[in-house]
């Protein structure tokens, strides 16, 4: 039988945005990396313009987690979905994918645009994002995440 999984943090955001809400995504932050690691663990990651960032939704309470069928954002005007069809803290590990835009590697602060995780979140994993490792095929979805995410990400001044 397997052992559970057992992780901790490789590191934490720091500053950006303080509070979680719906929209209004961007602007920028730093990926703090444990000051135990040895600095070569980011050599060559500045060559990348994408991270794949692992997280957790650290101020999300376990009660938060939803098993069931549910309007995205409660909203009526989209269908009820099944929990694993959101991408929020309602799922059972409360984990989360980023794709922020790497700014700058400094040391073992990685400095990042467009992390939708807010300070002091920790984070679980990051790589490189590899176009190759992307979808293949066409990408599908239904109308709804288009409509619901239309101001997701603040524009840029």
């Amino acid at each position: 039988m397997a052992q559970p999984l057992e992780i901790r943090p490789i590191g934490h955001v720091v500053g950006g945005r303080t509070e979680p809400t719906d929209d209004h995504w961007g602007g920028a932050a730093v990926i703090r990396l444990n000051s135990d690691f040895p600095a070569e663990v980011v050599q060559g990651l500045e060559e990348f313009s994408h991270l794949i960032v692992v997280w957790h939704f650290h101020e999300a309470s376990p009660d938060d987690v939803a098993l069931h069928a549910r309007s995205p954002r409660n909203d009526p005007q989209w269908p009820p979905s099944g929990t694993f069809v959101h991408r929020n803290h309602r799922r059972p590990n409360q984990l989360a994918q980023s794709f922020p835009r790497l700014l700058k590697v400094d040391g073992l602060d990685l400095h990042v645009a467009d992390l939708d995780a807010i300070d002091g979140t920790p984070i679980y994993d990051l790589a490189p994002y590899f176009a190759e490792m992307g979808p293949r095929g066409e990408v599908r979805e239904p109308s709804w995440p288009a409509e619901m995410l239309a101001q997701y990400w603040q524009d840029e001044a």
